[in-house]
């Protein structure tokens, strides 16, 4: 059994990955444990500086590195080097800040000393997605190295080169004790290796289904996790918000990394006043929107990462319009090679219809009308989903009243949902539970044990 990589681009293959065999399985688990053992002797000013190292390699190579990405998954060659920059600045983010967050906390209590002590917890197994290949291993790895732990990467098969490089790069800039591996199995696999002993915690990025097997994996084995899943994004646009820019920023919202982003603006959610404005401006930017090689830098949108990721997305809009919902613009494949899929705005759309309740996991927009802001807030709470969202009002107090309404783990006021190393990240619902980045992030995968002296 292998697994294959291909160029959704072109359909050509590039290269093909045997599966790990059990002997290597257990190998890596063995290096894993060791690796933990490394770094628990390491000063945190030596992991910091592999970090920086790493954070220097990742911006000196992000052009390579964003090629890499791009014939391996397809998102446009531009937004697949800025992934790698971004990679970098997470790194530099822990390299700075992580010896504070780890630092022993003194509690005042009856005891000649107490404090609380950060210490980690071991071996991670980190089931990583394909759409963001190397940032959504970062995010999770960089503060999990900074806070001492070794990292078993399970990557998605189609993005093996990626966790490769990134093995790689690490091992380059210092991490030599096997700190991260790369574990090729398949997913029947899985639940073997987070039963094993010597592996302390999980976290996964990707299906609900998956996240919820995983989590009671874990669970019968006493074991924590951090799961981010899916997300159907609100994104509220206000009678007296700025619609040029709304429209603007809700198609970067919508269809960057082609659509492919758990954190994506999905539900165009719009007070009936500015409805039709808003529309025609946000039908106007989609169709701007430049399809073609993402190979080239003008691209705006490249082809989605597998055939059958488009079909599903192609099911589920002619279920939409089977409902009565509008393909204003787009709503097909396209004739060309690769797999790719039309931006598409889809207007009508109704609660408890397939393009409000489902993820559509695609470049596909879905505008919602609102009677008022108080309407707009529960339609975007109707959903299983509690990932993130976004307000746009020209009255900040009322969008900052409207972000704590959203029952999400993040919310925003005229910005698109996005991560950033300095605030956590995470969901709510059947979005996951748990955080990443921020000190938040850190701590997920330590020991807060308390040491009382007497």
């Amino acid at each position: 059994m292998a697994f294959v990589s291909n160029n959704p681009a072109t359909g050509n293959e590039l290269e093909r990955y045997e599966v790990h065999s059990p002997e290597a399985v257990e190998a890596r688990l063995d290096r894993a444990e060791a690796a933990v053992e490394a770094q628990r002797h390491r000063a945190i000013e030596q992991r910091a500086r592999r970090l920086r190292r790493a954070a220097d390699l990742l911006e000196d190579r992000a052009r390579e590195y964003g090629r890499l990405m791009t014939r391996e998954m397809g998102k446009p060659v531009a937004q697949a080097e800025g992934e790698a920059k971004k990679c970098a600045w997470v790194c530099r983010y822990y390299a700075d800040h992580a010896a504070d967050f780890l630092a022993d906390e003194p509690v005042e209590t009856d005891a000649r000393k107490s404090v609380v002590a950060y210490e980690p917890l071991g071996p991670v197994l980190a089931i990583m997605p394909w759409n963001y290949p190397f940032w959504q291993v970062f995010r999770f790895g960089a503060p999990a190295l900074a806070a001492g732990n070794s990292i078993l990467l399970k990557h998605a098969p189609n993005v093996t080169g990626c966790a490769h490089a990134i093995a790689d790069l690490l091992a380059e800039a210092g991490f030599t004790d096997h700190e991260l591996q790369v574990l090729r199995i398949e997913e029947d696999t899985v639940a073997d290796v987070l039963a094993d002993r010597r592996v302390r915690a999980a976290t996964l990025t990707g299906s609900v289904g998956a996240g919820k097997a995983v989590a009671q994996q874990a669970a019968a084995h006493v074991k924590p996790t951090v799961l981010e899943l899916g997300g159907s994004d609100p994104f509220i646009v206000c009678d007296d918000a700025d619609l040029d820019r709304a429209a603007s920023v809700g198609c970067t919202a919508r269809m960057q990394n082609n659509g492919q982003s758990c954190i994506a603006a999905k539900r165009f959610i719009v007070e009936r006043a500015v409805a039709e404005s808003f529309t025609d401006r946000l039908i106007e930017a989609v169709e701007g929107l430049t399809v073609g090689d993402p190979m080239d830098d003008h691209t705006d949108i490249g082809p989605m990462a597998r055939p059958d990721l488009r079909d599903t997305v192609h099911d589920q809009v002619e279920r939409a319009i089977g409902e009565g919902a509008v393909a204003a613009v787009g709503g097909h494949t396209l004739e060309r090679d690769g797999v790719y899929y039309a931006p598409t705005v889809l207007t009508n759309v109704e609660p408890g219809t397939v393009a409000f309740e489902e993820e559509i996991f695609g470049p596909v927009a879905s505008v919602v009308v609102a009677e008022d802001a108080e309407h707009a807030v529960a339609l975007a709470n109707d959903t299983r989903f509690g990932l993130g969202g976004s307000v746009f009002t020209e009255n900040r107090e009322k969008g900052e009243r409207m972000a704590r309404a959203l029952e999400v783990g993040c919310a925003f006021v005229n910005e698109m949902t996005k991560s950033d190393p300095r605030v956590p990240f995470g969901g709510i619902k059947d979005s996951g539970y748990g955080r990443e980045l921020s000190h938040h992030g850190l701590r997920e995968f330590v020991n807060a044990k308390t040491i009382w002296v007497e």
